[in-house]
């Protein structure tokens, strides 16, 4: 049997997986979808669950059920595109005919000495649970500081004003304003909104160094309980480890099929490809939709013809009840009809819609 392996069961190798599942596969060919963990988590919403405002199961989705289907459970370690391997940490090497890799991203900690230590992550499900636990033992009005003030870190401290009322949160960035990649008139609703529910914000900061419970902004020692980090990801150690062309952001350079040049049979999806547009769940579905695309295509010895990824825009959250969205370049939408609208984009996802 040839077997078409996806490494990552997130927003794009999901997506690609339950594409090819709805249409007849080659009677030759299985599907292995490869992760850590026998579901996927919906990383947009990892900011509730380190919050407290949303239980663990509640942003679980389940891999599909398909006899064509071969789930696999295990700690990826390399890959190796010329043998055409996966290598586990502590299983035998697995081949492929095709792959996807779909691995996510870490943290990028920016050389600041001390942030991987002292800072607590929503990167993956398992560190977002040690936030959860970090943030909800910390004592009545202590102090939390995140460390970044776009959309990751915008919508944790909302959330987490609502989950603790008492606490005190700051939002610490070295930018100009929270959320400075968006237009002005949306940056200024969101600091308002921060202002309103006793958020701090502090900008141009240029944090050098994190001890314990003191971040060095040059000659400033600011005091904190508990470091959030938002400032930054890079794609996963497995493809940094790849001596493959790359953007200067270190995700792999892919051509008009999503392929790697050098490996045509080898894909690429969501934070680990260089995309003309910034990583997002919206941007691997839309690449794992047209990875489908091609596959389809390769099976019915065929040229595949694909448009444009067309994103529809950004929605975040302020709690439950007021949000913010940009549809397209210049909509901007702000209150209750974004956030109702962020709510029916989760369904859709927990639903397999999208």
């Amino acid at each position: 049997m040839k077997k078409l392996v996806i490494l990552g069961g997130g927003y794009g190798g999901l997506t690609i997986a339950n594409e090819l599942l709805e249409k007849d596969l080659p009677s030759d060919t299985v599907l292995v979808l490869i992760d850590r963990m026998p579901y996927q988590g919906l990383k947009t919403e990892y900011y509730a669950l380190a919050s407290g405002t949303v239980a663990d199961k509640e942003i679980r989705v389940q891999f599909p059920v398909d006899p064509r289907l071969i789930l696999k459970y295990g700690e990826v370690t390399a890959v190796d595109p010329v043998n055409k391997l996966v290598l586990f940490e502590n299983d035998d090497p697995l081949s492929y005919d095709w792959l996807v890799i779909g691995l996510g991203c870490v943290d990028k900690y920016h050389q600041i000495v001390g942030a991987e230590q002292y800072s607590q992550s929503i990167q993956t499900l398992s560190a977002t649970r040690k936030t959860f636990q970090t943030v909800n033992d910390t004592i009545p009005y202590g102090q939390v500081s995140i460390i970044g003030g776009g959309l990751s870190g915008v919508e944790m401290a909302a959330e987490l004003r609502e989950s603790r009322p008492d606490m005190n949160i700051r939002i610490i960035d070295r930018g100009p304003s929270v959320l400075s990649a968006f237009p002005p008139k949306l940056q200024s609703y969101v600091r308002e909104w921060m202002m309103e529910h006793d958020i701090e914000l502090r900008s141009h900061i240029n944090l050098s160094r994190i001890e314990g419970g003191l971040l060095y902004n040059d000659q400033e020692i600011i005091h904190t309980d508990v470091t959030i980090w938002t400032a930054g990801i890079q794609p996963s150690p497995i493809i940094q480890q790849l001596q493959l062309p790359k953007d200067n952001q270190g995700r792999i350079i892919i051509n008009k099929f999503h392929q790697i040049s050098e490996h045509p049979d080898v894909f690429v999806v969501g934070d680990c490809a260089s995309l003309p547009f910034s990583p997002s769940a919206q941007a691997a579905e839309g690449q794992g939709k047209q990875i489908a695309e091609v596959m389809k295509a390769i099976w019915k010895n065929e040229t595949p013809r694909l448009g444009k990824i067309k994103l529809k825009g950004v929605l975040g959250s302020l709690g439950k009840k007021s949000g913010f969205g940009l549809m397209g370049k210049r909509t901007i939408m702000t209150g209750k009809i974004a956030r109702t609208l962020k709510s029916g984009v989760l369904w859709l996802s927990k639903h397999h819609f999208g």
